[in-house]
């Protein structure tokens, strides 16, 4: 039978981050069962209910990017707030934040605060550029994250000026790292004995997040003296490895690492003779000789239909796919079979699809998280547990502190 426990069920996350990057780092722990708390000031204008898409008023971005969190709300800026604030601490064991370096500490909530109030409390400080440093203090959004740490400088063709996607990938990317950080902490924490845990400070820039994926560049420069450029979807690393078309119009992926895959591209192609052209006689041979071997990929792919391709390309156990729409995901039958998008349920709009969680436990249930949270829809029940009733609830209410 399949288990509903989740990998971190009994950790309680506070999400008190903005727009992306943090937040979704406390939805992807949510997603592994950690119980996330969404915090936001009262009037309820966080910068992600207003991004796109937004239906009839309905924030989708927002109940995807936040869900499976309670929502609570709460001005930390005013002393009434602020005193709140460190009593929910004392009972979390994580802290995602993501204000400009110094902001929690003009409101009174520095470390040392904070840890008096909770010594085991993590604290996840998620910004552009870091606590420390020249640019600590600047704003950051997942472009800049992007162009700053040499990522879009490879996209885009090589003539053309770089390019960004239709997506805030600098931000997912952060909110990755910012997940494995809150994962490594506990478990540095928890495997001390209670006496001794101490909750780390985690300072991550989302920067150096993009940075961090593009693993051999500056080797690349240093040694070789080489700063990689645009190549359109070209590879320079590895060939055969580029995007190309059918007859028919369909784009498609098509990589051919390793020598065996390339024999067996020949063949698909037929153009066994190929493996004994000396200018495709390894890896490297074919790096120098790209422009050559793609011209030949092109005319190919161009006189077939995809289907045609597809077929032949199977044959021969050639890695390669279309380039999916996310029409082309939602209908994609193995994801279907595999449950990959999950329907979230919403009071206003019934089920929205949503990727579903992010490693599977084998022999576990996968979650089924709801949607992001309206405003301080969960302010009775978390504040109920610290013994603040209906009334006193809405006195802070009246006072703009919830």
């Amino acid at each position: 039978m399949a288990s509903t426990d989740q990998p971190l069920a009994g950790v309680r996350i506070l999400d008190m981050a903005t727009v992306l990057a943090a937040p979704f780092a406390a939805t992807l722990c949510g997603d592994m069962g950690a119980e996330v708390v969404k915090l936001e000031l009262p009037s309820g204008q966080d910068p992600l209910r207003g991004l796109a898409p937004v239906h009839e008023g309905h924030p989708l971005f927002w109940k995807t990017a936040n869900r499976g969190k309670a929502g609570i709300s709460l001005d930390v800026r005013q002393p009434e707030g602020r005193a709140i604030f460190l009593r929910l601490i004392r009972d979390v064991d994580v802290l995602v934040e993501n204000f400009r370096t110094g902001t929690l500490d003009g409101w009174g909530l520095d470390i040392a605060t904070l840890h008096e109030a909770n010594p085991r409390l993590i604290v996840l400080r998620l910004t552009g550029f870091g606590q420390t440093g020249p640019y600590a203090r600047r704003p950051g959004f997942a472009r800049i994250f992007e162009a700053m740490s040499g990522f879009a400088h490879l996209t885009g063709e090589p003539d053309g000026p770089p390019q960004h996607m239709n997506y805030p990938l600098g931000d997912v990317i952060a909110g990755l790292f910012g997940a494995f950080a809150i994962t490594t902490a506990l478990a540095e924490r928890n495997a001390k004995p209670l006496a001794e845990q101490r909750g780390a400070e985690i300072d991550l820039s989302a920067t150096e997040a993009m940075m961090r994926l593009l693993d051999p560049l500056a080797a690349e420069y240093r040694i070789r003296g080489i700063a990689r450029e645009r190549t359109g979807s070209r590879a320079t690393y590895t060939a055969p490895s580029n995007v190309y078309r059918a007859a028919d119009g369909a784009w498609f992926t098509l990589v051919g690492t390793g020598d065996p895959i390339f024999a067996r591209i020949c063949r698909a192609i037929d153009r066994p003779e190929l493996v004994d052209d000396p200018r495709f006689a390894s890896n490297a041979d074919r790096i120098r000789h790209l422009e050559a071997l793609d011209e030949i990929l092109v005319a190919w792919c161009g006189s077939l239909p995809f289907a045609e391709i597809a077929r032949r390309l199977e044959a021969n156990d050639v890695a390669f796919s279309k380039v999916y729409s996310i029409a082309d995901v939602a209908a994609d039958p193995h994801f279907q079979a595999r449950g990959a998008l999950i329907e979230l349920q919403d009071p206003e709009l019934g089920a929205i699809p949503a990727p579903a969680p992010v490693p599977r436990f084998v022999g576990r249930c996968t979650s089924q998280p709801t949607v992001g949270p309206s405003t301080g829809q969960d302010n009775a029940r978390v504040y109920g547990r610290l013994g603040i009733d209906a009334a006193q609830l809405g006195e802070l209410r009246a006072r703009g502190v919830v």
